[in-house]
């Protein structure tokens, strides 16, 4: 795990000025920990996953308190770092003192605000910055193979693993199983773990929450509640559906939900690509560039929106940019044609993107010329993934 993680230098830069205390959230096992760790060497912490800590903080949340009042102005010039905060919410009352009231700055981590926005308890009012961790990205990994990408998924600890089928397995009934109900999420255990296989099968797609209800044998308000659980948990996002309110349209309102991680998919779904062609390959692949542009937009720092475009007859275009700035459309073939793409058309027809880009596996980009002569790019992943990094996209 530790000479897995060495070999990728992560894009995320915490640079704190002194005093200023920020969190930093992100799903279990994106390797948050070892960041820090790396990062922040010298800084005192306290992991809330280490029982004798848990413990004696649950019982006495004022000791944290006392003992970093003891610390001198020399370590105090570092950040604290509470580790898995979320485990303890009310331990953010005595950070908020402390803040106030010392020379303490803290980095706190966590893989979930649900249980802290649940408890009703201290954020800080805005006093902290926001940082936001991600399985790995392009720029992380040299020799990049997407086909491994799309089977293993980009969590650290999975996509080098030798035995990753395993890992898998243990990451989906450990965490995503156990240990949210370990925290309470849920009620009934059996109903949440049916429900992860039915999101899996949904994963991409418009959501249907009464058909999705019917096959997990709960209500749609209980789906509804899973789904939210997985996006506060940082497991999933919904993408919604674009809307221009000065058009008349005729479009979907139903949103999408991905799951942050292409492999975890692929777990659930107990499937592996052989090959980057066919359905669940296009499936992944349009997943895994999602992720990129998910993470792009945390990382970056960069305040846009990323939506889809659909019809209620059926054109398609997967995710739209900005204020429709950008258009794009997944792929997975070499061979574009104007016949395949129709959404991607009429959506630029309608909205007059500033880019319109066919993100798929052809070996060269090229430009596909309409009849009234606009045109559309037609870009390899690779060129596309070192175009958004390079923030040339958006």
């Amino acid at each position: 795990m530790k000479e897995l993680e060495i070999e990728h230098t992560r894009y995320l830069k915490i640079s704190l000025p002194k005093g200023q205390s920020t969190f930093l959230w992100g799903a279990r096992k994106t390797g948050k920990s070892f960041y820090l760790k790396r990062h922040f060497p010298d800084s005192v912490c306290y992991n809330l996953l280490e029982t004798d800590q848990y413990f004696r903080l649950l019982k006495e949340p004022h000791l944290l308190r006392t003992e970093i009042l003891a610390l001198s102005k020399e370590v105090l010039s570092r950040p604290i770092i509470i580790d898995e905060i979320q485990k303890i919410p009310y331990l953010l009352d005595e950070v908020h003192w402390l803040i106030e009231n010392s020379l303490a700055y803290f980095i706190l981590c966590g893989s979930s605000a649900r249980k802290l926005k649940k408890e009703g308890v201290n954020l800080l009012g805005g006093r902290a910055w926001r940082y936001e961790f991600f399985p790995l990205v392009y720029p992380e990994i040299k020799d990049f193979d997407l086909l491994k990408a799309l089977n293993f998924g980009l969590i650290p600890s999975h996509y080098d693993a030798k035995q990753w089928n395993k890992s898998m397995k243990s990451y989906v009934n450990d965490y995503l199983k156990e240990e949210i109900k370990a925290e309470g999420l849920v009620r009934n255990l059996r109903s949440f773990a049916q429900f992860l296989d039915v999101a899996a099968f949904s994963n991409g797609e418009t959501l249907n929450y009464a058909n999705i209800a019917r096959d997990c044998g709960v209500d749609a308000k209980t789906v509804k509640e899973y789904y939210q659980i997985l996006v506060d948990t940082l497991l999933g996002y919904y993408i919604y559906p674009y809307r221009d309110k000065k058009k008349r349209q005729d479009l979907v309102a139903s949103p999408k939900f991905y799951f942050f991680d292409v492999g975890l998919v692929g777990q659930l779904k107990k499937r592996t690509l052989q090959e980057l062609k066919g359905k669940e390959a296009g499936a992944a692949f349009e997943n895994y560039i999602l992720m990129e542009l998910w993470a792009y937009r945390g990382l970056s720092e960069k305040e846009f929106e990323i939506q889809f475009w659909r019809t209620n007859s059926g054109l398609e275009v997967d995710f739209v940019l900005g204020n429709a700035e950008v258009a794009i459309e997944v792929k997975i073939s070499s061979s574009i044609a104007l016949e395949c793409i129709h959404g991607l058309i009429s959506f630029q027809n309608t909205y007059a993107p500033k880019a319109s880009l066919v993100v798929c596996t052809a070996p060269r980009a090229r430009k596909l010329t309409l009849a009234d002569g606009q045109t559309i790019d037609i870009l390899p992943w690779q060129v596309f993934l070192e175009h958004l990094w390079q923030g040339k996209i958006l």
